[in-house]
């Protein structure tokens, strides 16, 4: 899988751990910055990781901002994207397992490195469910994007 991977200047550090065990995993990584500690807008990531997964350039994402709220938000609102930020393990796999969550979000002030990898590691390894109740909640909010004036 290519999973996109992007930070603001509070994700910087945890995303070259992030980058590393993604390739660990056996995943490509597209490498959509930042290249350093100084400040920078969060939304300009979350749009190139948001991108890379709508054009196909990538099939999934990673962001990475102080809280993980931030970046969340802004991926949200581009079409298809869905976005979660994320502090446990169990969520990491369960919003890619009923959710089909393509986004990860972490916030860098919120957890430390191990746990980090621990839920990338998670959200990785899941797969969407495909089951009845998950899909039809997907079309749901699929309809949302529709009627509200998404493509």
């Amino acid at each position: 899988m290519r999973i996109a991977v992007g930070a603001d200047h509070e994700g910087y550090l945890l995303r070259r751990a992030v980058i590393d065990l993604v390739r660990q995993e056996g995943h490509e990584v597209l490498d959509l910055g930042t290249d350093s500690p100084d400040p920078v807008d969060y939304p300009d990531f979350a749009s190139e990781v948001a991108g890379a997964v709508m054009d196909g350039r990538a099939e999934r994402g990673i962001l990475i901002c102080g809280s993980g709220a931030g970046v969340s938000v802004a991926a949200n609102k581009f079409p298809g994207i869905r976005a979660a930020a994320v502090g446990d393990a169990f969520t990491a796999h369960q919003c890619v397992e009923h959710d089909d969550v393509n986004v990860l979000c972490l916030g860098a002030q919120v957890v430390g490195t191990w746990l980090a990898l621990d839920i990338v590691r998670a959200w990785a390894r899941a797969r969407f469910s495909g089951a009845e109740r998950h899909c039809r909640r997907l079309n749901k909010i699929a309809e949302f994007e529709r009627r509200l004036g998404h493509k």
